[in-house]
């Protein structure tokens, strides 16, 4: 007679009660000492990460012969003959034109291709996936300055130079941006898709009318990120743009330096190139929030 053993079954632990809960969660709270230390600690930081913003605001309305350290940050008296002169040059609102296109083609190119690549990757079976996802990947290890002299090469044989495709192609393959939509993908259910495929729904259909709309909240914080990169960038713009015509307002901007422009003429145009950056996050403030606080989609 043979002796059977019976493994007990596993027990799940219950948790515990809301009250006790509730006990623990306050006494990770500070007290009435962190709680002051804490609002203190955030006031300087405050202060310290808009102090530039402010200065930057107020030297742009002083007049030129008039700026002196300290009295100049004061916010008063009120000049803004800066501004009538930035907006009134024409080099200006070129630049301005040019960084607009710079940046406006290139996010929605990014976000079009970065989304089809990554539902592409998240969602489709096809061999070498793994293998030429990680590769693509790898390009983010690879210096930017490296690829640099080749990619001007590549493109003024194409004869992109001074010109708005020549600037805007070599910043479309964006790692980054295929990496994120890839991970925010691959968590939509597989469910919608087979639903959309009984239906008769087309590839494009279920990209046009399930991944889009479902990944507004990754579109839109990738979209204020890649356009505050071209916005910004500096490099790239100052080798391919050789003509004043073609200079970005952060090339030119840089370039008002060595023409002997007064300073708040200067800090005058980094207002009007800071107040786009600005604008297009208060729009996509609400979508940040929404990815934020999304948790899934439960079926």
């Amino acid at each position: 007679m043979t002796a059977t053993t019976t493994t007990p079954a596993p027990t799940t632990p219950t948790p515990a009660p809301p009250g006790r809960r509730r006990r623990a969660y306050r006494a990770l709270e500070p007290g009435p000492a962190g709680r002051v230390a804490r609002y203190a600690l955030l006031a300087v930081a405050s202060v310290v990460t808009l102090f530039p913003f402010y200065a930057m605001v107020v030297l742009s309305l002083k007049p030129a012969a008039a700026i002196e350290f300290p009295a100049s940050l004061l916010p008063w008296p009120v000049d803004v003959g800066a501004y009538q002169e930035v907006l009134a040059s024409r080099s200006i609102l070129r630049w301005l034109l040019n960084t607009t296109i710079y940046s406006v083609v290139s996010v929605v190119a990014v976000l079009l291709l970065a989304a089809m690549a990554g539902y592409a990757f998240a969602k489709k079976r096809f061999p070498g996936r793994e293998t030429m996802f990680w590769s693509f990947l790898a390009m983010v290890m690879v210096p930017y300055h490296v690829t640099l002299i080749p990619t001007f090469i590549l493109i003024a044989k194409a004869g992109g130079v001074d010109t708005y495709w020549g600037l805007i192609l070599p910043t479309l393959a964006n790692a980054q941006a295929v990496f994120l939509m890839r991970q925010f993908i691959q968590g939509l259910p597989d469910e919608l898709f087979e639903a959309a495929k009984i239906d008769g729904a087309s590839e494009w259909r279920m990209f046009v009318r399930i991944v889009l709309p479902l990944c507004k909240p990754i579109l839109a914080t990738l979209g204020v990120f890649v356009f505050l990169w071209h916005w910004n960038d500096l490099l790239w713009p100052l080798i391919i743009g050789q003509s004043g015509d073609m200079r970005t307002l952060t090339v030119g901007i840089a370039s008002l330096q060595q023409e002997q422009v007064p300073l708040n003429v200067m800090l005058a145009g980094s207002v009007v190139a800071f107040v786009p950056i600005f604008a297009a996050y208060l729009v996509g403030q609400r979508y940040f929030t929404e990815g934020v606080t999304m948790s899934g989609i439960k079926g």
